[in-house]
Formats: C-alpha cells, sequence, structure tokens
C-alpha cells in the first residue's frame, strides 16, 4: 500500500501539481481499496484534494508556498517561479458597482448565466465550462483573495482576462501560479501564469456570499448616509 501511496502522490504533483502531506495520503489510502486500479485513486484523490482546505492537506514545504515577503510592499517588482497552489478567499469584480456586484451574485445564486448579453439559466453540465457559455465571465478586472499551504493571503488581480475567472467561482476553489509577477506585493495574473483546477469548498462558499451581499449593502447604506 505504501508503495501505491506513492505513486498516487507522484501522479498527483505531476498532473496537478498538488503534493499532499504524507498524513493526508495514508488517510486517504487507508479508505480506499488495495485493488482499485491507480487512475481512479488518483482521480478521487485529487477530487478530495480540490474540495479541502490546503492549509491542512497540501505540504507547505517551501517550493510549493509563497516567499516569506511575497506581500511586501516595498519591493516593487519580483518573480514568482512557483508552480505555487493557491485556494480562493474572496473576489471582488472591479468594474461592477456595489450594486451590480450584489445583483450578480444573486444571479449566480438563481443559477443564472450569460451568453453575449443574453441572461439564460445554467444547467449543471454548462457550468462544467464546455458548453461555450461563459458563466464566469463579465466585467473585470477581478480582484482574488488567496491563500498558501501556509495560510499566507495575497492578494491576486487579473493583469489581464484568465479563463475561469469571475464572480462564478467557487470560494474554495484551488489555482495554481507559475512565473507569476508580484508588484507591490500583488500577483499580476494572466492566462500565462494562472490556472484554474477547480474545487469548492461548501461551508466557505455559502458564507462568503451570505457575508459578501451583506457587506456591501452595508456599505451602500453607509455611503447613503454620508451623502445626505
Amino acid at each position: 500500500m505504501a508503495q501505491l501511496a506513492a505513486q498516487v502522490g507522484a501522479q498527483l504533483a505531476s498532473t496537478k501539481n498538488l503534493q499532499p502531506t504524507q498524513q493526508w495520503l495514508t488517510a486517504f489510502m487507508n479508505t480506499q481499496k488495495f485493488t482499485t486500479p491507480l487512475p481512479a485513486l488518483t482521480q478521487t484523490a485529487s477530487f478530495r484534494l480540490l474540495s479541502s482546505d490546503i492549509t491542512t492537506s497540501l505540504s507547505a514545504d517551501a517550493p510549493q508556498c509563497l516567499p516569506p515577503d511575497t506581500q511586501n510592499v516595498e519591493i516593487k517588482e519580483r518573480r514568482l517561479q512557483g508552480p505555487v497552489v493557491l485556494q480562493l478567499l474572496g473576489i471582488e469584480d472591479m468594474s461592477k458597482s456595489r450594486w451590480e456586484q450584489i445583483e450578480a451574485i444573486e444571479a449566480l445564486e438563481r443559477g443564472e448565466g450569460t451568453k453575449g448579453r443574453e441572461i439564460i439559466r445554467v444547467t449543471n453540465s454548462e457550468e462544467a465550462d464546455d458548453s461555450g457559455v461563459d458563466v464566469n465571465k463579465g466585467g473585470g478586472p477581478h480582484k482574488l483573495l488567496l491563500q498558501d499551504a501556509r495560510g499566507t493571503r495575497i492578494f491576486g488581480i487579473e493583469f489581464q482576462e484568465v479563463r475561469g475567472v469571475g464572480l462564478g467561482m467557487s470560494i474554495g476553489c484551488k489555482l495554481v501560479l507559475k512565473n507569476a509577477i508580484v508588484a507591490r506585493g500583488v500577483i499580476l495574473m494572466d492566462p500565462a501564469n494562472t490556472t484554474n483546477l477547480g474545487g469548492k469548498i461548501d461551508a466557505w462558499h455559502k458564507a462568503w456570499k451570505e457575508n459578501r451581499k451583506a457587506e456591501l449593502k452595508a456599505a451602500i447604506e453607509a455611503s447613503e448616509r454620508n451623502t445626505r
């Protein structure tokens, strides 16, 4: 079983850049049958990792995490070699007003996406991002709050439009960054350096939607009071 666990770990690292801790991998393998084929084991492990909190499931070794001084705003520019796996804690569409952001969140809650200027109902198959219906985009650039396996948090901004980045993203989804520029403590994201692996942490996603709407509404009310 130890040899099979090592093979699963190697497959996750080579195909997804996911490097689980030995503790997580051992616990996972203990729930699996020894006769399960390696591809099936790897797929199941990948799904569970993408649904996990990486601060407890992934290795916090230096190459897979943000350098300690990444957030230092005194550093004008540096290159983040990576690959670094980060999980999404929050997202904001910088092109939308607060009311527009609330409306966008509520539209997604109703299962509505967009195709051009047309509002459509989104099915499960379309949410898989294989139908050509872009349920995640609209507006932008987007500002993301990200976290690495050590728990270090950092903001990322779309320097160029990135596929799969938008208000339709699930909180807790995982992104891999390679060779990205960090300017004044902010990651500049573009299609060449950012890959969305997917995933979701249901409890985090639900809490974020509820809290985000409340924060936006509170900010609107405060602004209205200040203008009276």
